[in-house]
């Protein structure tokens, strides 16, 4: 098997009409609980128009985030850069490389909100067309190169970083797909990794999943690049877990309706078709259209694999960080992945949760033995006792 790393996605979404400082605070909480729960990274999104997609910069956030943790990854999921100066995006990031001693990474994406687009007289077709543009410019900057060029509405003249990253050569860089090609064949050409936002959103982002790898893999080749690894691919998911699945059908009662609502609203992704219902349709509809999985450990382990057999094979599944569940049950979901899932998908050769299964196969196998063994060494030791006290000794 390939090890499989465990990450979070975080928009965030949060309930609409409670305190945006509380939850800004909470999100900053969790990130220190994934931190000592183990995962490997967490991605922080940028929006600016819904009212529950509170970060507007992920990168104020990871300069935050990274004072309350002590190894966990962190990166910006996405920075919408047709929105930004590529040179200011770079240099910022540049800084969060140096202040976290190089556990940042940088995601881009085109921005995902209507609403956040129409805001600056913008349309999403424009700011898709930008997002390569605007990348181009950021690598070229990283690599040390003065840049002159003009890219939308942003003029560089002779621009260059004032500092190098601290990260040799630089800091990871990755790009958002959902279901159309434009995410994979960025991450094939410019040879920066990717991450499969709709991996599991819509029939359309599951099926093209092995498609989207394809895409990249050819236009690697077609720009002269070596083939993309699959360890830099990410997926994202949706889960929930508990100790039962009654318990976590009873834990989303809290947010799942609402979190539906909030993507029919405003995601605007083609081929995302949600329901609406009673908070048990939903769950139905969650696990049966492969949304996500929502009950034990065993349902998002089968969930995670549907996703490995479906791609191929990749390297880090991201789950999204939702509010299906209120906090504390939220943060148990978590804890539970960190225990009872992972290891399903850790491990070279043989997985961390079956080779302790392995282990006590072993002592089961020789338990005859060992106990035969260990009253041969119990009678021996009472015969020496017992001769020692008939001589005397």
């Amino acid at each position: 098997m390939t090890t499989l790393r465990f990450g979070a996605f975080l928009p965030p979404i949060h309930p609409l009409g409670e305190s945006p400082t509380w939850w800004l605070r909470h999100d900053l909480d969790f990130m220190a609980h994934l931190d000592r729960l183990g995962f490997d990274e967490a991605w922080i999104g940028e929006h600016h128009s819904t009212g529950r997609d509170l970060i507007a910069s992920p990168e104020i956030f990871i300069a935050a985030a990274a004072e309350r943790t002590t190894r966990i990854r962190l990166g910006t999921g996405m920075i919408s850069i047709p929105y930004h100066h590529p040179l200011w995006v770079a240099d910022r990031m540049v800084m969060l490389d140096h202040l976290t001693q190089g556990r940042v990474m940088l995601g881009v994406g085109p921005g995902s909100l209507p609403s956040d687009v129409a805001m600056i007289g913008m349309t999403p077709t424009e700011s898709r067309e930008l997002l390569e543009t605007h990348l181009d410019v950021i690598q070229r900057l990283l690599a040390g190169e003065s840049v002159t060029t003009t890219v939308g509405t942003h003029t560089l003249v002779d621009a260059t970083l004032q500092l190098r990253p601290y990260t040799e050569p630089s800091f990871e860089i990755a790009v958002a797909a959902t279901a159309s090609p434009t995410g994979a064949r960025l991450a094939g050409s410019r040879g920066v990794s990717l991450i499969s936002l709709g991996a599991t959103m819509s029939q359309d982002g599951f099926d093209a999943l092995a498609y989207h790898w394809g895409i990249a893999t050819e236009r690697a080749a077609h720009a002269g690049r070596p083939a993309p690894d699959r360890r830099t691919w990410r997926l994202v998911t949706n889960v929930h877990v508990a100790e039962t699945r009654e318990q976590a059908y009873h834990d989303v009662e809290f947010g799942l309706r609402d979190w539906l609502r909030h993507l029919n609203d405003n995601a605007a992704t083609p081929g995302l078709a949600l329901p609406d219902g009673s908070t048990r349709e939903l769950i139905d509809f969650v696990n049966e259209s492969g949304l996500g999985a929502i009950g034990t450990a065993d349902d998002v382990r089968r969930q995670i694999q549907r996703m490995v057999d479906q791609s191929g094979g990749f390297g880090t599944v991201l789950l999204l960080a939702h509010d299906w569940a209120a906090p504390t049950a939220k943060w148990r979901s978590w804890e539970l992945v960190a225990r009872q899932v992972a290891p399903h998908f850790q491990g070279a050769g043989t997985s961390h949760a079956q080779a302790s299964h392995d282990a006590r196969a072993r002592i089961l196998a020789r338990r005859e033995e060992a106990t035969v063994a260990a009253g041969v060494a119990l009678e021996h030791m009472n015969r020496k006792y017992a001769d020692e006290v008939a001589g005397g000794s």
